[in-house]
């Protein structure tokens, strides 16, 4: 079966960039995400259509098909208790905060006492990167995966 609107792919990936590697999924479970809903960032999503189990890909995406280009606008101030992923925060710092989007990484760049400024632009914006991708499993999926909008199992989302 091939990758389509509607399938369920299982992939496992290398990250890097200009600097190097920066993350991989070789040493976990394979990624797991719903093709055709932009569950994955939009060049990755493009590059895989079509392909099927046991194809391998190279693509290099520069910063507008991958996290986008860094907004100059993009600092905001939240509260420190919605920072996750750290007890105490210095700036650099990668947290998690929820949105009404769902969860989005956040760059701490100041933080004080009860507030904090962080910059909400992907901490990979800006960078072109290069994905090895090995697919693993592709099948059709569930009705109740496409209404709603993601994969359902390990590696993808859990109810």
């Amino acid at each position: 079966m091939n990758i389509a609107d509607n399938t369920v792919v299982e992939f496992h990936y290398r990250l890097s960039d200009a600097d190097g590697q920066i993350e991989t999924s070789h040493d976990s479970d394979p990624m797991l995400y719903l093709h055709g809903h932009g569950n994955i960032i939009p060049g990755l999503e493009k590059a895989l259509l079509g392909k099927t189990v046991g194809d391998q890909v190279q693509v290099a995406l520069p910063p507008e098909e991958a996290y986008g280009v860094p907004q100059t606008d993009a600092i905001q101030r939240i509260p420190v208790k919605h920072l996750q992923g750290a007890k105490k925060w210095k700036p650099g710092m990668v947290a998690r905060v929820q949105t009404e989007q769902g969860p989005r990484q956040v760059t701490v760049v100041k933080v004080g006492l009860k507030q904090a400024d962080v910059d909400t632009n992907h901490p990979l914006a800006g960078r072109t990167l290069t994905f090895d991708v090995e697919i693993v499993s592709v099948r059709a999926a569930e009705k109740e995966e496409i209404a709603h909008k993601h994969a359902h199992g390990k590696g993808g989302h859990h109810h």
